[in-house]
């Protein structure tokens, strides 16, 4: 969202890493340790070293070192986002300027120049730090930062895990699963090593950070990695073979487009074959680019594609909430009400008033959260067409078609279209 913004507003992001950052921490227990090797008084063996500072591998270390961090942004002036801990805002007169802190990683931006300079050469003075000044690689994230708006993509990592898996000179394909694919843990089939499989899916889950395309297919060949069969490890390889062909891809942040967040809610029904749960999916956009995209299987078996909906939906007003909070912390009054599209009229009617009761006596109290929201104005649940659906790849497999329209429409592109 910081970054989406920054696009927006043609402010540049900068990034510092704290050297030795948990060796900052004050400790405010007692803790003790045995005498280090070199360190070792003769005729005090027996004896230990009392802890006044944080050493890496210490518990508490990580807690010591975000209470020193803050303690420097209160001091400076920043006030932190009640929504979001990791979030340092600091507003004087016109000028405003947030940092956004991860563990001994921070990036920053703002519309003022003198501002960046003024908290670089502060953080310089109290901390011991390397300037990496324009973000360019944060995380396993490159950052393109052009003319044009802020490219994310993760190339260099992607190149990685096909070499990793053996697949670095296999053939491309267009799409990362076939339309209509069903696969469940009964698949038939010899059982694969659980460990290679488990390594290679959760490395697809890093690279979800920056291709929403591939969310559906990594989160559903997830629920297999207990007892993997040779059909799963076929389908997560096709994943790789699709990032060879599109491995420079990447989601774009464009410059001077509109700052409306918005978002979109789907579900497809009973589409687990083991449980005959529901997959949900939102996806929410700042101008032209998706900042965050979920699929995940329900955790209720619903009855009904309007139930499964409704659930869904639920799901993603409440991240809504979140988000809102955190935008309005960073813009006041950014806004005042997320308008969420859903593509099924009969679960907008019951977010709306309680029609059908007796059909849905049986939902759980906490998935008409949804109906609070909307009466306070909060959240607007708007029907759009199944083809405006972005969503809709959150969900299932999809024809070729659907899928590159899609994409395109999550602000997936390839980086040498920026050129």
């Amino acid at each position: 969202m910081i970054l989406s913004l920054a696009a927006l507003r043609s402010w540049e992001v900068f990034q510092l890493d704290v050297k030795s950052a948990f060796l900052h921490g004050e400790l405010k227990e007692v803790v003790h340790i045995e005498q280090p090797e070199g360190y070792i008084r003769k005729g005090e063996e027996q004896k230990a070293y009392r802890l006044r500072k944080a050493l890496y591998g210490l518990k508490q270390a990580p807690r010591a070192w975000y209470s020193r961090i803050e303690d420097y942004f209160n001091g400076e002036g920043f006030e932190k986002c009640s929504y979001e801990h990791t979030l340092f805002i600091k507003k004087e007169g016109g000028s405003f300027f947030v940092v956004s802190l991860y563990v001994d990683d921070l990036i920053f931006t703002g519309n003022d120049i003198k501002l960046c300079r003024e908290f670089k050469a502060s953080m310089q003075s109290v901390f011991d730090m390397t300037d990496l000044r324009r973000m360019k690689y944060f995380l396993g994230v490159e950052v393109h930062q052009t003319n044009a708006g802020i490219f994310l993509c993760q190339e260099k990592y992607a190149g990685e895990l096909l070499t990793r898996f053996g697949m670095g000179s296999c053939n491309a394909v267009n799409n990362p699963m076939v339309p209509g694919t069903k696969l469940s843990s009964q698949e038939k089939g010899e059982e694969v090593n659980s460990t290679e499989y488990k390594q290679l899916i959760g490395s697809l889950m890093y690279i979800t950070t920056t291709r929403p395309d591939i969310m559906y297919a990594v989160s559903f060949l997830s629920r297999f990695m207990a007892a993997p069969k040779e059909g799963h490890l076929l389908a997560a390889k096709r994943i790789l073979r699709y990032l060879k062909g599109t491995i420079d891809f990447g989601v774009f942040y464009k410059k001077g487009s509109d700052n409306i967040l918005k978002g979109y809610t789907d579900s497809d029904f009973a589409g687990d074959l083991d449980g005959g749960k529901s997959t949900s999916g939102y996806v929410f956009m700042m101008g032209d680019g998706a900042v965050a995209w979920s699929s995940r299987n329900q955790s209720i078996v619903t009855l009904s594609t309007t139930e499964a909906e409704y659930v869904a939906a639920t799901t993603c007003a409440c991240h809504s909430i979140w988000m809102k909070e955190v935008l309005n912390s960073v813009e006041e009054d950014y806004c005042k009400c997320i308008t969420v599209f859903c593509d099924n009229s009969s679960s907008i009617k019951l977010s709306k008033n309680p029609v059908l009761h007796g059909r849905t006596k049986h939902i759980n109290v906490r998935f008409h959260f949804i109906r609070d929201l909307i009466k306070k104005g909060e959240v607007e649940l708007v029907y759009c067409g199944t083809k405006e659906q972005i969503a809709d790849i959150m969900t299932k497999p999809l024809k070729l078609e659907d899928f590159v329209k899609l994409r395109m429409l999550l602000g997936v592109q390839e980086k040498k279209a920026l050129n």
